[in-house]
C-alpha cells in the first residue's frame, strides 16, 4: 500500500487495532483501493469497517460464515474420481460494492441486450430479416449446433424465447464493464445470489448498519410471475425439470422449486398423455397436469423424439406438446441459437438492427475464427488469447493460450484450421480485483459478475448479481462450475 493509502488507513482506524488494510496489496484495478490509492467513494464506508478489524477478527468471522453455510446446507456438486460429491458453497465474507449510479447504466444495458436477443431468436425462426439484410451470414445460423429446426415458424408466449438470462460481466483494466458472454439455455447461480445475501445478513449484520444496500429478494416473485405468464391455462402448475441428483446444479434446482412452490421433477416423472396431449406428473398423490416447465435440461436431452434419441433425461413428445401450446416452457427450446459464442459477437449489431440503438454495454473484443483474416491473427498470437468453442457454456470449452504446452497448441491450431466456425478468441483481460479474506488476511482476487434478467411482460434485473471469485491470485478468469468462490454483491448509495 502506498503512502496516501497508508495515511487514510491510519486516520480511519482505532488505536491499538490491527492494520489489516495497511498490508493489503491492491492492484491498479482493485475495486476497493485502485489507481487513486484511496477507497473509491462507493467503498469508503466498507474500508472504514475493514480498518477496524484484525487478521484474527477477519478469520473468526469467515469461519463463522463457513459454519453458517454448512448449517444451511448450501452446497455445490462436483465430479471427481468417477463420482459426484457435495461440498459447502464457497463464499467470502467481504462483499463487492457497486455504486447505484453505475448500476442504473448496467441495468439499462442488460435490458437492452436481452430485448435485442429475443428479437433475434424470434426473427431467426421466422422471417430471418437479419440474414436477408446481410447483417448476419446465413451459414452461421445453418451451422449453429443449437439451432433447432423444429422451432421454425413458431413463436412462444409473448414472443419471448429467453425468459431468464445470466449475463457474465467483467470490468477491464480501464474500469469498463464488458459483456463476456450470455447464458441463455439454462443459466445457473441465482440461488447462490439469494443465499449469499441471506448468509451475509447473519455473518456480517453490522456491515449493513452504515451502508444502504439495494435488496435482491424480488427475484423469486419476478420469476414466478414470468413462469405463470407462460401457462396456456387459467391455472399455472409449475414444475422444475432437473437432470437429477448428479447434476452439478441440483442444489439450485431444489432451492428454486421450493421457493416457487413448484414440483421438482425428473424426466421419468413426466409423460405426455395420449388421450389429451397434455403433460402430466406422477406424484405420490396421483397424476397432476403440468402447465409450465422451468427446464434445467439442455435441448440435446429434452425430448428423445426430436433430439438425442438415447436421452433418458427428457420427456418423449414434450416438444410437440409445447409447439401445440399445451404447455409453457422456460427457457424456450431453440434459445441456444443465441448462446453460440460466434452469435454472441453479433449482439452489438443486433441492438442496432432491432432497436436502432447503440449498445450500452460493450462486448469483450472478439475474433471470429470463421473469418480468414481473424483466424490468421489468432493462430499467430495464440499465446496472448483465450480460445473458446462456440457451443459451450458455464465456463466449459475455454483454453488460455499461454497455459498450453507446445503439443496442446499444435493440436488446437489444427482443430481451428479444420473447423474454424467452432471457435472464437478473445484477449486475456486483466479482470478487476476485490479484497478477499484469506488465512493471511486480505488479498486481492479477480472477480466477474453474473446478474440475472427476467423478460416477460415487464423486465426484471437483479440489483447486483453473483460475484464469482478466483480461488488464487494468479487466474484472471472465474467460473462457479470450476469451483471458484463467490461474494455477496451490494448495489449501494455512495
Amino acid at each position: 500500500m502506498n503512502s496516501s493509502a497508508q495515511q487514510w488507513v491510519s486516520s480511519n482506524r482505532q488505536t491499538n487495532l490491527s492494520d489489516i488494510l495497511w498490508h493489503y496489496d491492491a492492484p491498479a484495478n482493485d475495486e476497493l483501493l485502485g489507481n487513486s490509492a484511496l477507497p473509491a467513494p462507493v467503498a469508503e464506508h466498507m474500508a472504514k469497517l475493514l480498518a477496524q478489524l484484525s487478521t484474527q477478527d477477519l478469520s473468526i468471522r469467515q469461519q463463522e460464515l463457513n459454519k453458517a453455510i454448512e448449517r444451511a446446507g448450501v452446497t455445490l456438486s462436483e465430479y471427481s474420481d468417477g463420482d459426484f460429491f457435495d461440498k459447502s458453497w464457497p463464499m467470502d465474507l467481504i462483499p463487492r460494492l457497486i455504486a447505484v449510479e453505475e448500476w442504473r447504466r448496467i441495468e439499462a444495458g442488460l435490458i437492452q441486450r436481452l430485448a435485442a436477443i429475443n428479437h433475434f431468436i424470434e426473427d431467426v425462426y421466422n422471417d430471418r430479416t437479419i440474414v436477408k439484410d446481410g447483417i448476419l451470414p446465413k451459414h452461421l445460423i445453418k451451422s449453429c449446433e443449437s439451432f433447432a429446426s423444429i422451432c421454425i415458424g413458431h413463436s412462444p408466449a409473448l414472443n419471448v424465447w429467453a425468459n431468464i438470462s445470466g449475463t457474465d460481466l467483467v470490468r477491464d483494466i480501464n474500469g469498463t464493464m464488458r459483456v463476456l458472454e450470455d447464458n441463455l439455455r439454462t443459466p445457473t447461480g441465482a440461488s447462490y445470489l439469494l443465499e449469499n445475501r441471506r448468509l451475509m445478513k447473519q455473518a456480517g449484520a453490522d456491515f449493513f448498519d452504515s451502508i444502504s444496500v439495494q435488496p435482491v429478494d424480488g427475484y423469486i416473485d419476478a420469476l414466478l410471475t414470468a413462469l405463470q405468464a407462460l401457462s396456456p391455462n387459467d391455472t399455472a402448475t409449475i414444475a422444475v425439470l432437473t437432470p437429477g441428483i448428479h447434476s452439478s446444479d441440483y442444489f439450485e434446482h431444489g432451492y428454486l422449486a421450493r421457493e416457487l412452490g413448484a414440483l421438482l421433477v425428473e424426466g421419468q416423472d413426466l409423460f405426455v398423455s395420449p388421450d389429451d396431449g397434455f403433460v402430466y406428473a406422477e406424484t405420490i398423490e396421483g397424476r397432476r397436469r403440468i402447465d409450465v416447465i422451468y427446464r434445467r435440461v439442455d435441448d440435446r436431452f429434452l425430448d428423445p423424439e426430436h433430439f438425442n434419441p438415447y436421452s433418458t433425461l427428457g420427456v418423449r413428445g414434450l416438444i410437440n406438446t409445447w409447439l401445440q401450446g399445451r404447455v409453457g416452457m422456460a427457457n424456450a427450446p431453440g434459445t441456444g441459437v443465441a448462446d453460440d459464442k460466434v452469435i454472441y459477437s453479433f449482439v452489438p449489431e443486433m441492438i442496432n438492427y432491432y432497436l436502432n440503438e447503440k449498445p450500452i454495454l460493450p462486448n469483450v473484443e472478439t475474433y471470429r475464427c470463421s473469418d480468414d483474416h481473424s483466424l490468421a491473427y489468432v493462430l499467430d498470437n495464440i499465446e496472448e488469447l483465450v480460445i473458446k468453442t462456440a457451443n459451450e457454456s458455464e465456463g466449459y470449452g475455454i483454453v488460455t493460450g499461454h497455459q498450453m504446452t507446445r503439443e496442446e497448441t499444435r493440436n488446437l491450431c489444427k482443430l481451428m484450421n479444420d473447423n474454424p466456425r467452432n471457435y472464437i478468441a478473445q484477449p486475456l483481460i486483466q479482470l478487476s480485483t476485490c479484497p478477499t479474506a484469506t488465512a493471511s488476511g486480505l488479498q486481492a482476487r479477480h472477480v466477474d459478475l453474473r446478474p440475472y434478467i427476467i423478460q416477460s411482460e415487464d423486465t426484471y434485473v437483479t440489483r447486483g448479481g453473483l460475484t464469482r471469485v478466483a480461488s488464487a491470485q494468479g487466474p484472471s478468469a472465474t467460473a462457479s462450475s470450476e469451483g471458484e468462490g463467490s461474494k455477496d454483491t451490494w448495489v449501494v448509495e455512495c
